[in-house]
């Protein structure tokens, strides 16, 4: 599942540059994950390196980008070439 940013993040800054695969950037209110982009940090880390820096804890999975780790660990490959 790609994750989400929800209505509570304060713009604090600290997840964009955490993430891997520059799936978060800033949208027109709060900060965005391209669930395009998102692979949960699978193939990168052991967990989402977002989620464990956010300080107000607003960064859940997506319930409408629903994947398997399995289809994460495809998309890391097709992101990363590798």
């Amino acid at each position: 599942m790609a994750l989400m940013i929800t209505d509570d993040c304060i713009n604090c800054d600290v997840c964009e540059p955490e993430c891997p695969n520059e799936a978060i950037s800033p949208g027109e209110e709060i900060y965005e994950i391209d669930p395009g982009k998102c692979t949960e940090c699978v193939g990168h880390y052991d967990e989402p390196q977002c989620q464990q820096v956010c300080p107000v804890d607003c960064i859940p999975l997506d319930p409408e980008h629903n994947e398997t780790n399995e289809q994460l660990m495809e998309k890391y490959h097709k992101l990363t070439g590798l």
